[in-house]
């Protein structure tokens, strides 16, 4: 079960990559399973500042697996899912940036609107798909969606289930950036290098926090949330390193989590 899913570490960065090109990366239990051990393993580790989550071969992610979903059609699945949410990794500490590089289907679409930055390859095609198999906006995305494109642009792609390109992802407000498949995983790996070096760990945490739990919020019950976090910001060692490597012009020294 281990190569569902592989990791390497660099510059502070971990790279996970859903690791079944032959079926381009549809999701099963024991590929979710293996994500979500890699994300809470990372978020423990002091050594992975940043993550940055792409797909072997080329899909990102299909989907679920058309065999789980025959077998719940039959009544004859049996799997285990994880009990972590699929939106557990939002609620990991840790910045997420999703380099897209290829089928970007239906819950492979939630995984990567699930993490914190997303990148793209302009050729990736994205589907909602739901619609098309009988089935609804599946693990919060009527939630997330109409939130990065708006409402009218949402129902469109829930209610379609068209195909689109990584390009018009980008036009809609979907992902932050998008580039030729050939550059994608290295501008990503860049990106998440660059918070890795330059932005605090546990401001990086508290802001991951606030953006994800503050939709819920009034304007004023978030202002007053900033407060309080901000006040705790000034007692952290991470603070008094910022100031000093602005002051003294160099790089910054700020602790792991």
């Amino acid at each position: 079960m281990d190569d569902l899913v592989l990791s390497a570490l660099d510059r502070g960065v971990l790279t996970l990559t859903f690791n079944r090109p032959d079926r381009l990366n549809a999701w099963t239990d024991q590929l979710g399973r293996r994500y979500f051990d890699l994300l809470a393993e990372a978020e423990k580790d002091p050594a992975v500042r940043a993550i940055v989550v792409t797909g072997a071969g080329k899909g990102f992610c299909a989907g679920a697996d058309f065999q789980t979903l025959g077998e719940l059609r039959d009544g004859s699945y049996q799997g285990e899912p994880d009990p972590r949410p699929n939106t557990f990794p939002a609620s990991v500490g840790k910045p997420i940036v999703a380099a897209v590089n290829g089928a970007c289907a239906g819950l492979g679409m939630v995984h990567a609107l699930m993490c914190d930055v997303v990148f793209t390859a302009a050729e990736a095609k994205w589907t909602t798909a739901f619609a098309r198999r009988g089935l609804i906006a599946e693990y919060g995305l009527a939630w997330v969606l109409p939130r990065l494109a708006g409402q009218q642009r949402a129902m469109d792609l829930l209610l379609s289930g068209r195909t689109f390109t990584g390009t018009e992802a980008y036009e809609l407000g979907l992902v932050n950036r998008v580039l030729p498949g050939g550059e994608l995983l290295a501008a990503a790996q860049d990106y998440a290098a660059d918070l890795a070096a330059h932005s605090s760990p546990a401001s990086m945490a508290v802001i991951k926090r606030q953006v994800w739990g503050d939709w819920e919020l009034t304007l004023e019950q978030s202002a007053r949330n900033a407060t309080h976090e901000m006040l705790a910001s000034f007692g952290r060692p991470d603070f008094a390193e910022g100031v000093a490597s602005f002051l003294e012009r160099r790089p910054p020294a700020f602790p792991s989590l």
